[in-house]
């Protein structure tokens, strides 16, 4: 499978207590630290996304701005 370019993925497995660790390249590119703080987003459909609090606002703003044009539209 071609990835395009600047999209990454990676494998991670689930502990016995529902944690995970992100992988040290996420945690460097993202500049993640101990102790930051990050959103997990869910979707039934559609999956979960993870973004580190930086991001959240811009994302945030994204999401309800699509919620009030899909009211307005209906």
């Amino acid at each position: 499978m071609e990835v395009p370019e600047g999209k990454y993925a990676w494998m991670v497995k689930i502990g016995e207590k529902g944690q995970f660790v992100i992988p040290k390249e996420a945690r460097e590119m993202f500049d993640l630290q101990p102790g930051n703080e990050i959103l997990v987003l869910g979707d039934a459909k559609r999956g979960i996304a993870i973004m580190p609090k930086a991001m959240q606002r811009e994302y945030i703003t994204r999401i309800f701005s699509e919620m009030e044009n899909g009211e307005q539209e209906a």
